[in-house]
């Protein structure tokens, strides 16, 4: 299987579907909620929401309008992710494979003054402690959360700031994202994109153009060197 050896300046990763599998409590959340919302498809939202801030989400499939209530709804959905994802036989939050190994060598350069990864999510800050917490996933000290940015994925916000929190430019970011939205947000900020095939299809993830695809991190190994990162992609 060819290998490709890359170096950065710095990781910036999303978290749900490329750190942490959370799948069993989003599709619990999504079923409480249905309850309120009577008329929630939730197969259809579970088919397009992955990637997507929460607030977002629910304006689109719940049809809340009102900020005050978004927010409010939104924290609802995120703790009930958390509550949800052991309850009637789940497996809880979980992290992904790869994602140990990658930590045990990655994990202690998430500090500043001189961050080499940080994560950059579309999820609250609440939720995203508690499900890297629930997985066992260090917090970096630069952590980009739904509410630091005023546009979501797609949008380059998420990762232009997470470059910036770094001090590094973010054409020398390579951004690790399973969900199309979070490709072309990696894509637009500027930086090497690398998908993984973890919550969408093949055909989702090459729709997207990430500069490189992968099963998930385990084909993936990262060292922090001298002035950053070095990244080997075992590519299929």
């Amino acid at each position: 299987m060819p290998t490709v050896t890359l170096q950065f300046d710095a990781i910036l990763f999303d978290m749900d579907g490329t750190l942490v599998d959370s799948t069993d409590g989003v599709v619990g959340a999504w079923e409480l909620f249905a309850t309120k919302y009577p008329g929630l498809n939730v197969d259809q939202v579970l088919s397009s929401s992955h990637g997507v801030r929460t607030v977002e989400n629910l304006r689109l499939h719940c049809g809340i309008t009102d900020p005050d209530e978004l927010e409010l709804e939104a924290t609802r959905f995120e703790d009930a992710i958390v509550a949800e994802s052991k309850k009637n036989g789940r497996h809880g939050i979980v992290a992904l494979p790869g994602v140990a190994e990658i930590m045990k060598d990655l994990g202690p350069y998430g500090a500043l003054p001189k961050p080499r990864w940080a994560i950059c999510t579309s999820a609250t800050r609440g939720y995203a402690s508690a499900a890297l917490k629930a997985a066992g996933v260090p917090v970096p000290d630069i952590f980009v959360a739904s509410e630091d940015v005023e546009k979501g994925k797609p949008e380059p916000d998420p990762y232009l700031l997470g470059a910036k929190r770094c001090g590094v430019d973010p054409s020398r970011c390579l951004v690790v994202e399973d969900a199309p939205a979070g490709i072309r947000s990696g894509r637009a900020a500027g930086s090497k994109t690398l998908g993984l095939i973890t919550s969408h299809s093949r055909q989702q993830v090459e729709g997207a153009q990430p500069d490189y695809i992968v099963p998930n991190l385990s084909k993936v190994t990262m060292k922090a060197v001298e002035n950053g990162v070095e990244v080997t992609i075992q590519t299929d």
